[in-house]
């Protein structure tokens, strides 16, 4: 079984185009590269990563690609595009060309119109990325989320991949509007999710048992085909060593059978995102 570490980021702040990067992030506001990832993937036996966007700009997109042709075990990219550029269209076709680029992320989490992705002057582009078969991840949190099924209602053919399960709290009690938008997004085939980010959204007082229950959550939403494993490295670190991440989700998954846990920790990562050489 190769394991795919299907979300994780690299970034230099020095760069200028990370606005959510400030100083006082002071855990995350420096330099993280290939060789600081590295050792913790070797320790966990990971093969591979897919590199995501954390800049709403080209220019972070193309640092990315530089990065992962250096980078043998990139297995992808999932970059940036300006959805309202007039030549939106077109750049996804040039984008599509290129070696590793497998995807696209706007940062909808950041946006003040919950519903800015299905307005009508964007639909070009989507379709443009439904016609290329790139991937989208959607980084929404639970006030976005319900924009999901009508995208994926639109775009049918459009691979969506919900990040961090919309970045719901994570022991704060029920979250019955989540849970609603979150069981319509699975209802359509084209929906999958990601089983990343969760360990940052523990309010204060929860723990580990809390996680587990959410992923528990997922599981039962999405099934073994439709989830896949990542790290959100470096943000991780906010919350807990990549180690502990792992074990976790290994914990987790110790229910299943082996194929359905070689599907989430990398089979569905290397068949949604359409990798080569994973």
């Amino acid at each position: 079984m190769s394991i795919i570490d299907a979300h994780q980021h690299f970034w230099d702040p020095a760069r200028g185009d990370y606005g959510w990067l400030t100083p006082a992030l002071t855990g995350l506001y420096h330099p993280f590269l290939p060789a600081d990832l590295r050792p913790l993937l070797d320790a966990a036996g990971i093969a591979g990563t897919i590199l995501i966007q954390a800049a709403p700009t080209a220019g972070e997109t193309d640092y990315m690609l530089g990065l992962a042709a250096a980078t043998p075990w990139i297995k992808g990219v999932v970059g940036w595009i300006d959805l309202d550029a007039p030549d939106a269209a077109d750049q996804i076709k040039r984008r599509r060309g290129l070696a590793k680029f497998v995807g696209i992320r706007p940062m909808l989490q950041d946006l003040d119109d919950p519903a800015w992705i299905l307005a009508p002057g964007r639909a070009p582009a989507l379709a443009a990325l439904e016609a290329a078969g790139l991937a989208f991840d959607a980084l929404v949190t639970p006030a976005q989320l319900a924009c999901v099924p009508e995208l994926a209602r639109r775009y049918p053919d459009l691979r969506i991949i919900i990040n961090h399960g919309a970045k719901a709290p994570i022991g704060a009690g029920p979250l019955p509007d989540w849970h609603t938008d979150m069981v319509a997004a699975a209802g359509f085939a084209n929906v999958s999710c990601k089983l990343s980010g969760l360990l940052t959204e523990i309010v204060p007082g929860a723990d580990d048992a809390a996680v587990l229950d959410r992923m528990g959550t997922l599981l039962d939403l999405f099934g073994p085909r439709r989830l896949i494993w990542g790290s959100d490295w470096p943000v991780l670190e906010l919350a807990a060593p990549y180690d502990h991440w792992h074990k976790l989700t290994r914990t987790f998954l110790a229910r299943l059978s082996p194929e359905a846990r070689a599907a989430i920790m990398g089979g569905n990562a290397m068949r949604i995102y359409r990798l080569e050489g994973a």
